[in-house]
Protein backbone atom coordinates (compact mmCIF):
# COMPACT_ATOMS: atom_id res chain seq x y z
CA UNK A 1 0.00 0.00 0.00
CA UNK A 2 1.35 3.39 -0.95
CA UNK A 3 0.74 6.28 1.49
CA UNK A 4 -0.97 8.02 -0.77
CA UNK A 5 -3.89 5.44 -0.12
CA UNK A 6 -2.79 5.58 3.26
CA UNK A 7 -4.14 9.34 3.32
CA UNK A 8 -6.82 9.07 1.36
CA UNK A 9 -8.02 5.88 3.84
CA UNK A 10 -7.58 8.35 6.95
CA UNK A 11 -9.76 11.50 4.78
CA UNK A 12 -12.47 8.73 4.09
CA UNK A 13 -13.19 6.71 6.07
CA UNK A 14 -14.58 6.65 9.92
CA UNK A 15 -12.31 8.09 12.35
CA UNK A 16 -11.09 5.46 15.28
CA UNK A 17 -10.43 5.38 18.63
CA UNK A 18 -7.25 7.03 18.31
CA UNK A 19 -7.75 9.93 16.17
CA UNK A 20 -10.80 10.75 18.46
CA UNK A 21 -8.31 10.74 21.76
CA UNK A 22 -5.46 12.99 19.56
CA UNK A 23 -8.33 15.75 18.69
CA UNK A 24 -9.76 15.51 22.13
CA UNK A 25 -6.15 16.15 23.66
CA UNK A 26 -6.12 19.45 21.41
CA UNK A 27 -9.58 20.57 22.32
CA UNK A 28 -8.70 20.25 26.29
CA UNK A 29 -5.62 22.07 25.12
CA UNK A 30 -7.78 25.11 23.40
CA UNK A 31 -9.79 25.33 26.13
CA UNK A 32 -7.01 26.10 28.69
CA UNK A 33 -5.71 28.55 26.32
CA UNK A 34 -9.28 30.01 26.41
CA UNK A 35 -9.51 30.19 30.26
CA UNK A 36 -5.95 31.51 30.23
CA UNK A 37 -6.89 34.55 27.66
CA UNK A 38 -10.30 35.64 29.32
CA UNK A 39 -8.77 35.83 32.72
CA UNK A 40 -7.49 39.10 32.42
CA UNK A 41 -10.81 40.26 31.29
CA UNK A 42 -11.92 38.53 34.31
CA UNK A 43 -9.74 40.56 37.00
CA UNK A 44 -9.21 43.96 35.38
CA UNK A 45 -12.11 45.69 36.95
CA UNK A 46 -10.42 44.39 40.40
CA UNK A 47 -6.88 45.06 39.75
CA UNK A 48 -8.09 48.64 38.00
CA UNK A 49 -9.37 49.47 41.63
CA UNK A 50 -6.27 47.86 43.26
CA UNK A 51 -3.67 49.36 41.53
CA UNK A 52 -5.30 52.67 40.22
CA UNK A 53 -5.14 51.49 36.26
CA UNK A 54 -6.01 54.33 33.70
CA UNK A 55 -7.79 53.14 30.36
CA UNK A 56 -4.48 53.59 29.06
CA UNK A 57 -2.79 51.02 31.23
CA UNK A 58 -5.58 48.58 30.99
CA UNK A 59 -5.25 48.70 27.57
CA UNK A 60 -1.67 48.10 27.09
CA UNK A 61 -2.38 45.42 29.76
CA UNK A 62 -4.79 43.55 27.21
CA UNK A 63 -2.63 43.82 24.23
CA UNK A 64 0.35 42.44 26.22
CA UNK A 65 -0.80 38.89 25.65
CA UNK A 66 -1.86 39.23 21.81
CA UNK A 67 1.34 40.61 21.14
CA UNK A 68 3.17 37.56 23.02
CA UNK A 69 0.96 35.68 21.06
CA UNK A 70 1.77 37.21 17.58
CA UNK A 71 5.52 36.92 18.95
CA UNK A 72 4.49 32.98 19.46
CA UNK A 73 2.88 32.53 16.21
CA UNK A 74 5.68 34.06 13.62
CA UNK A 75 8.67 33.28 15.77
CA UNK A 76 7.90 30.24 17.62
CA UNK A 77 5.61 28.64 15.20
CA UNK A 78 7.93 27.71 12.25
CA UNK A 79 10.10 25.63 14.69
CA UNK A 80 6.69 22.83 14.56
CA UNK A 81 7.74 22.45 10.61
CA UNK A 82 11.35 21.86 11.65
CA UNK A 83 11.63 19.71 14.96
CA UNK A 84 7.63 18.65 15.30
CA UNK A 85 4.43 19.86 16.26
CA UNK A 86 4.05 17.76 19.18
CA UNK A 87 7.76 18.78 20.61
CA UNK A 88 6.55 22.62 20.24
CA UNK A 89 2.87 21.84 22.18
CA UNK A 90 4.91 20.29 24.86
CA UNK A 91 7.71 23.16 25.36
CA UNK A 92 4.81 25.62 24.97
CA UNK A 93 2.18 24.10 27.49
CA UNK A 94 4.93 23.78 30.24
CA UNK A 95 5.53 27.77 28.76
CA UNK A 96 2.53 28.61 29.67
CA UNK A 97 2.03 26.42 32.94
CA UNK A 98 5.04 28.35 34.37
CA UNK A 99 3.99 31.92 33.50
CA UNK A 100 0.35 31.89 34.05
CA UNK A 101 1.30 30.76 38.35
CA UNK A 102 4.00 33.85 38.27
CA UNK A 103 1.23 36.08 36.68
CA UNK A 104 -0.44 35.27 40.65
CA UNK A 105 2.42 36.60 41.86
CA UNK A 106 2.90 39.80 39.91
CA UNK A 107 2.71 42.80 42.45
CA UNK A 108 2.51 45.69 39.80
CA UNK A 109 1.12 46.68 36.71
CA UNK A 110 4.73 45.99 34.51
CA UNK A 111 5.68 42.94 36.18
CA UNK A 112 2.15 41.28 35.00
CA UNK A 113 2.83 43.10 31.79
CA UNK A 114 5.97 40.63 31.47
CA UNK A 115 4.12 37.70 32.56
CA UNK A 116 0.52 38.00 29.96
CA UNK A 117 3.09 38.44 26.98
CA UNK A 118 4.78 35.16 28.21
CA UNK A 119 1.97 33.62 28.45
CA UNK A 120 0.74 34.78 24.91
CA UNK A 121 3.82 33.74 23.46
CA UNK A 122 2.76 30.01 24.53
CA UNK A 123 -0.88 30.12 23.22
CA UNK A 124 0.41 31.98 19.87
CA UNK A 125 2.49 29.10 19.32
CA UNK A 126 0.04 26.22 20.45
CA UNK A 127 -2.75 27.32 18.74
CA UNK A 128 -1.64 26.64 15.14
CA UNK A 129 -0.02 23.33 15.17
CA UNK A 130 -3.41 21.90 17.43
CA UNK A 131 -5.19 23.67 14.51
CA UNK A 132 -2.95 21.34 12.16
CA UNK A 133 -3.25 18.19 14.05
CA UNK A 134 -6.64 17.89 14.00
CA UNK A 135 -6.60 19.13 10.66
CA UNK A 136 -4.57 15.94 9.35
CA UNK A 137 -5.75 13.28 12.06
CA UNK A 138 -9.37 14.70 11.37
CA UNK A 139 -11.26 12.66 8.57
CA UNK A 140 -13.03 14.76 5.52
CA UNK A 141 -16.43 14.38 7.11
CA UNK A 142 -15.61 15.81 10.16
CA UNK A 143 -13.09 18.01 9.70
CA UNK A 144 -14.96 21.15 10.21
CA UNK A 145 -16.96 19.79 13.06
CA UNK A 146 -13.82 19.16 14.99
CA UNK A 147 -12.62 22.49 14.22
CA UNK A 148 -15.48 24.31 15.10
CA UNK A 149 -15.51 22.19 18.72
CA UNK A 150 -11.82 23.09 19.08
CA UNK A 151 -13.04 26.43 18.80
CA UNK A 152 -15.93 26.20 21.12
CA UNK A 153 -14.00 24.64 23.69
CA UNK A 154 -11.60 27.60 23.81
CA UNK A 155 -15.07 29.94 24.51
CA UNK A 156 -15.71 26.76 27.09
CA UNK A 157 -12.40 27.46 28.74
CA UNK A 158 -13.83 31.24 29.26
CA UNK A 159 -16.71 30.40 30.48
CA UNK A 160 -15.45 27.68 32.93
CA UNK A 161 -12.81 31.32 33.95
CA UNK A 162 -15.88 33.05 34.70
CA UNK A 163 -17.56 31.36 36.49
CA UNK A 164 -14.73 30.46 38.77
CA UNK A 165 -13.62 34.02 39.00
CA UNK A 166 -16.75 35.09 40.51
CA UNK A 167 -15.81 32.88 43.24
CA UNK A 168 -12.38 32.97 43.54
CA UNK A 169 -11.89 36.87 43.50
CA UNK A 170 -14.63 37.32 46.01
CA UNK A 171 -13.26 34.62 48.68
CA UNK A 172 -9.52 34.38 47.95
CA UNK A 173 -8.28 37.03 45.69
CA UNK A 174 -7.64 37.75 41.75
CA UNK A 175 -4.29 36.09 42.28
CA UNK A 176 -6.12 32.29 42.47
CA UNK A 177 -7.55 32.45 39.00
CA UNK A 178 -3.93 32.64 37.59
CA UNK A 179 -2.88 29.79 40.03
CA UNK A 180 -6.42 27.58 39.16
CA UNK A 181 -5.11 28.18 35.00
CA UNK A 182 -1.78 27.09 35.53
CA UNK A 183 -2.82 24.24 37.58
CA UNK A 184 -5.07 22.89 34.76
CA UNK A 185 -2.44 23.40 32.30
CA UNK A 186 0.18 21.14 34.49
CA UNK A 187 -2.62 18.58 34.46
CA UNK A 188 -2.51 18.48 31.01
CA UNK A 189 1.06 17.50 30.63
CA UNK A 190 0.76 13.68 31.08
CA UNK A 191 -2.30 13.54 28.45
CA UNK A 192 -0.20 15.62 26.03
CA UNK A 193 2.82 13.06 26.44
CA UNK A 194 0.76 9.60 26.28
CA UNK A 195 -1.89 10.84 23.94
CA UNK A 196 -0.74 13.42 21.46
CA UNK A 197 0.82 11.99 18.41
CA UNK A 198 3.72 13.31 15.93
CA UNK A 199 2.06 14.63 12.50
CA UNK A 200 2.22 12.35 10.19
CA UNK A 201 2.91 14.60 7.61
CA UNK A 202 5.75 15.54 9.86
CA UNK A 203 7.11 12.28 10.04
CA UNK A 204 7.55 11.78 6.03
CA UNK A 205 8.69 14.96 5.15
CA UNK A 206 11.36 15.81 7.53
CA UNK A 207 14.52 13.01 6.42
CA UNK A 208 16.41 13.98 9.62
CA UNK A 209 13.34 12.86 11.84
CA UNK A 210 12.44 10.15 9.45
CA UNK A 211 11.77 7.13 11.59
CA UNK A 212 10.41 3.31 10.23
CA UNK A 213 9.77 2.73 13.99
CA UNK A 214 7.96 5.69 14.75
CA UNK A 215 5.84 5.68 11.13
CA UNK A 216 5.14 2.16 12.10
CA UNK A 217 3.83 3.06 15.50
CA UNK A 218 2.20 5.46 14.36
CA UNK A 219 0.19 3.47 11.52
CA UNK A 220 -0.58 1.13 14.19
CA UNK A 221 -2.16 3.14 16.45
CA UNK A 222 -4.36 3.98 13.33
CA UNK A 223 -4.81 0.83 12.99
CA UNK A 224 -3.44 0.83 9.30
CA UNK A 225 -0.87 -1.53 7.67
CA UNK A 226 2.91 -0.91 8.15
CA UNK A 227 5.86 -0.83 5.66
CA UNK A 228 9.01 -3.42 6.16
CA UNK A 229 11.45 -0.32 4.46
CA UNK A 230 10.38 2.83 4.74
CA UNK A 231 8.28 4.21 2.36
CA UNK A 232 9.42 6.18 -1.02
CA UNK A 233 7.62 9.73 -1.25
CA UNK A 234 5.77 10.54 -4.88
CA UNK A 235 5.84 14.07 -4.00
CA UNK A 236 7.85 14.67 -7.09
CA UNK A 237 4.52 14.50 -9.57
CA UNK A 238 3.74 17.33 -11.63
CA UNK A 239 0.86 17.73 -9.22
CA UNK A 240 2.57 18.02 -5.95
CA UNK A 241 5.24 19.75 -7.73
CA UNK A 242 2.74 22.44 -8.72
CA UNK A 243 1.42 22.36 -5.19
CA UNK A 244 4.66 23.59 -3.78
CA UNK A 245 5.35 26.01 -6.03
CA UNK A 246 1.48 27.40 -5.95
CA UNK A 247 3.16 29.88 -2.88
CA UNK A 248 4.86 31.62 -5.68
CA UNK A 249 2.06 32.44 -7.52
CA UNK A 250 0.47 35.66 -7.53
CA UNK A 251 -3.38 34.08 -7.18
CA UNK A 252 -1.69 32.62 -3.68
CA UNK A 253 -0.37 35.16 -2.53
CA UNK A 254 -3.31 37.57 -3.20
CA UNK A 255 -5.63 34.65 -1.29
CA UNK A 256 -2.93 34.93 1.57
CA UNK A 257 -3.10 38.55 1.69
CA UNK A 258 -7.18 38.26 1.72
CA UNK A 259 -7.49 35.89 4.48
CA UNK A 260 -5.02 37.86 6.47
CA UNK A 261 -6.97 40.86 6.01
CA UNK A 262 -10.31 39.44 7.15
CA UNK A 263 -8.67 37.77 10.05
CA UNK A 264 -6.74 40.75 11.29
CA UNK A 265 -9.62 43.23 10.94
CA UNK A 266 -12.06 40.44 12.75
CA UNK A 267 -9.64 40.08 15.62
CA UNK A 268 -9.55 43.68 16.22
CA UNK A 269 -13.37 43.67 16.94
CA UNK A 270 -12.89 40.18 18.46
CA UNK A 271 -10.21 41.25 21.02
CA UNK A 272 -11.85 44.28 22.04
CA UNK A 273 -15.13 42.76 22.66
CA UNK A 274 -13.59 40.08 24.80
CA UNK A 275 -11.58 41.90 26.66
CA UNK A 276 -13.57 45.49 26.96
CA UNK A 277 -17.47 44.43 27.29
CA UNK A 278 -17.01 43.58 31.19
CA UNK A 279 -15.25 47.05 31.75
CA UNK A 280 -17.65 49.32 29.52
CA UNK A 281 -20.58 48.02 31.17
CA UNK A 282 -18.78 49.09 34.65
CA UNK A 283 -18.25 52.61 32.71
CA UNK A 284 -22.00 52.41 32.51
CA UNK A 285 -22.80 52.57 35.95
CA UNK A 286 -23.11 48.45 36.17
CA UNK A 287 -21.93 46.55 39.04
CA UNK A 288 -18.65 44.50 38.60
CA UNK A 289 -20.27 40.87 39.06
CA UNK A 290 -23.25 41.96 36.60
CA UNK A 291 -20.46 42.80 33.50
CA UNK A 292 -18.52 39.52 34.86
CA UNK A 293 -22.52 37.70 33.89
CA UNK A 294 -22.59 40.04 30.87
CA UNK A 295 -19.22 37.87 29.58
CA UNK A 296 -20.58 34.63 30.50
CA UNK A 297 -23.64 34.88 28.54
CA UNK A 298 -21.32 36.77 25.22
CA UNK A 299 -19.04 33.38 25.80
CA UNK A 300 -21.78 30.98 26.08
CA UNK A 301 -23.49 31.50 23.46
CA UNK A 302 -20.14 31.83 21.45
CA UNK A 303 -19.75 28.12 22.05
CA UNK A 304 -23.18 27.62 20.16
CA UNK A 305 -22.53 29.48 17.91
CA UNK A 306 -18.65 27.82 17.68
CA UNK A 307 -20.23 24.38 17.27
CA UNK A 308 -23.28 25.77 14.86
CA UNK A 309 -20.15 26.56 12.48
CA UNK A 310 -19.33 22.62 12.63
CA UNK A 311 -22.68 21.43 11.56
CA UNK A 312 -23.72 23.85 9.46
CA UNK A 313 -20.31 23.42 7.22
CA UNK A 314 -21.73 20.17 6.17
CA UNK A 315 -24.74 21.89 4.74
CA UNK A 316 -23.41 24.96 2.98
CA UNK A 317 -19.81 26.53 2.52
CA UNK A 318 -18.04 27.52 5.61
CA UNK A 319 -16.70 30.28 4.03
CA UNK A 320 -20.06 32.05 3.07
CA UNK A 321 -21.07 30.91 6.55
CA UNK A 322 -18.18 32.88 8.23
CA UNK A 323 -18.74 35.88 6.28
CA UNK A 324 -22.31 36.15 6.82
CA UNK A 325 -21.85 35.80 10.88
CA UNK A 326 -19.00 38.35 10.41
CA UNK A 327 -21.68 41.26 8.48
CA UNK A 328 -24.19 39.84 11.77
CA UNK A 329 -22.26 40.70 14.36
CA UNK A 330 -21.09 44.01 12.81
CA UNK A 331 -24.34 44.94 12.93
CA UNK A 332 -25.04 43.70 16.26
CA UNK A 333 -22.55 45.54 17.82
CA UNK A 334 -23.64 48.71 16.11
CA UNK A 335 -26.72 47.76 17.86
CA UNK A 336 -24.88 47.25 21.07
CA UNK A 337 -23.47 50.42 20.72
CA UNK A 338 -27.19 52.14 20.61
CA UNK A 339 -28.54 50.67 23.75
CA UNK A 340 -26.40 50.69 26.16
CA UNK A 341 -28.98 51.96 28.79
CA UNK A 342 -31.66 48.84 28.38
CA UNK A 343 -30.15 45.61 30.12
CA UNK A 344 -32.25 43.24 28.63
CA UNK A 345 -31.36 44.66 24.89
CA UNK A 346 -28.05 44.90 26.34
CA UNK A 347 -27.78 40.97 27.25
CA UNK A 348 -29.43 40.03 24.37
CA UNK A 349 -27.18 42.00 21.55
CA UNK A 350 -24.35 40.59 23.87
CA UNK A 351 -25.55 37.08 23.28
CA UNK A 352 -25.66 37.11 20.16
CA UNK A 353 -22.68 38.97 19.32
CA UNK A 354 -20.99 36.30 21.40
CA UNK A 355 -22.86 33.51 19.00
CA UNK A 356 -21.83 35.21 15.89
CA UNK A 357 -18.17 36.14 16.90
CA UNK A 358 -17.30 33.51 18.09
CA UNK A 359 -18.94 31.14 15.41
CA UNK A 360 -16.59 33.28 12.49
CA UNK A 361 -13.65 33.00 14.48
CA UNK A 362 -14.25 29.10 14.77
CA UNK A 363 -15.01 29.37 10.78
CA UNK A 364 -11.79 30.99 10.16
CA UNK A 365 -10.21 27.58 12.09
CA UNK A 366 -11.90 25.47 9.73
CA UNK A 367 -10.68 27.47 6.63
CA UNK A 368 -7.01 28.60 6.93
CA UNK A 369 -5.71 25.08 6.97
CA UNK A 370 -7.65 24.83 3.48
CA UNK A 371 -5.25 27.61 2.12
CA UNK A 372 -2.27 25.59 2.36
CA UNK A 373 -0.21 22.55 1.73
CA UNK A 374 0.80 20.55 4.32
CA UNK A 375 4.17 21.24 3.66
CA UNK A 376 4.04 24.24 5.00
CA UNK A 377 0.55 24.23 6.93
CA UNK A 378 1.89 25.09 10.54
CA UNK A 379 4.34 28.08 9.01
CA UNK A 380 1.51 29.10 7.08
CA UNK A 381 -0.85 28.98 9.58
CA UNK A 382 1.43 30.75 12.37
CA UNK A 383 1.60 33.55 9.55
CA UNK A 384 -1.89 34.35 9.51
CA UNK A 385 -2.55 34.02 12.49
CA UNK A 386 0.57 35.74 13.93
CA UNK A 387 0.10 38.95 11.69
CA UNK A 388 -3.64 39.07 11.92
CA UNK A 389 -3.13 38.69 16.32
CA UNK A 390 -0.61 41.78 15.81
CA UNK A 391 -3.26 43.82 13.30
CA UNK A 392 -5.72 42.31 16.19
CA UNK A 393 -3.68 43.65 19.71
CA UNK A 394 -4.52 47.09 18.32
CA UNK A 395 -8.29 46.74 19.31
CA UNK A 396 -7.50 47.07 22.90
CA UNK A 397 -5.19 49.24 22.79
CA UNK A 398 -7.08 51.54 20.30
CA UNK A 399 -10.54 51.17 22.69
CA UNK A 400 -8.46 52.33 25.38
CA UNK A 401 -7.17 55.46 23.65
CA UNK A 402 -10.73 56.16 22.65
CA UNK A 403 -12.55 55.76 25.92
CA UNK A 404 -9.47 57.99 27.47
CA UNK A 405 -10.30 60.76 24.54
CA UNK A 406 -13.38 61.00 26.43
CA UNK A 407 -16.00 59.80 23.19
CA UNK A 408 -18.84 58.15 24.58
CA UNK A 409 -18.79 54.40 24.77
CA UNK A 410 -21.64 54.37 22.28
CA UNK A 411 -19.23 56.24 19.71
CA UNK A 412 -16.50 54.03 20.72
CA UNK A 413 -18.45 50.45 20.18
CA UNK A 414 -19.49 51.72 16.66
CA UNK A 415 -16.27 52.51 15.95
CA UNK A 416 -14.80 48.99 16.49
CA UNK A 417 -17.37 47.53 14.96
CA UNK A 418 -16.38 48.87 11.31
CA UNK A 419 -13.51 46.13 11.33
CA UNK A 420 -16.14 43.49 11.26
CA UNK A 421 -17.81 44.79 7.92
CA UNK A 422 -14.27 44.71 6.05
CA UNK A 423 -13.67 40.76 7.55
CA UNK A 424 -16.91 39.78 6.18
CA UNK A 425 -16.08 41.26 2.73
CA UNK A 426 -12.84 39.82 2.15
CA UNK A 427 -13.81 36.58 3.04
CA UNK A 428 -16.62 36.28 0.50
CA UNK A 429 -12.94 36.11 -1.74
CA UNK A 430 -10.98 34.31 -0.38
CA UNK A 431 -10.28 31.14 -2.75
CA UNK A 432 -9.43 27.71 -0.48
CA UNK A 433 -6.36 25.94 -1.44
CA UNK A 434 -7.79 22.91 -3.63
CA UNK A 435 -9.48 25.77 -5.66
CA UNK A 436 -6.59 26.93 -7.10
CA UNK A 437 -5.40 23.90 -7.99
CA UNK A 438 -7.62 23.69 -10.82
Amino acid sequence: MQIEQIKHIIKNRKMNRFQILAVFVCILISMIDGYDVMTIAFVIPSLAELWLLSPEKIGILFSAGLIGMVSGAIIITPFADKYGRRAIIIVCLLLLSTSTIASGFCLNHTQLIVARFISGLAIGAIMPSINTIIAEFSSDQSRSLAIGIMAASYTTGSVIGGILCITLISHLGWQYVFFLGGAFSCFLLPLVFWLLPESLEFILLNRRYQSLAKLNHLLTKLSLPTFPTFPQLTYQSSKEQKQVNLIMTANFIKTTLLMTVSVSTMMISFYFLINWTPKILVYLGYTKEMSVTASLVMNIFGIIGGLSIGWLSKIYSVQKITSLMAFIAFLLVMGFGLSTDLLPIVFFLIAMIGYTTFGAMAGVYAIIPAIYPSTIRATGTGFVFGFSRLIGTLGPYLAGLLIAAHLSESYCIFIMSLPLLASSICMIFVKPFLEQLD
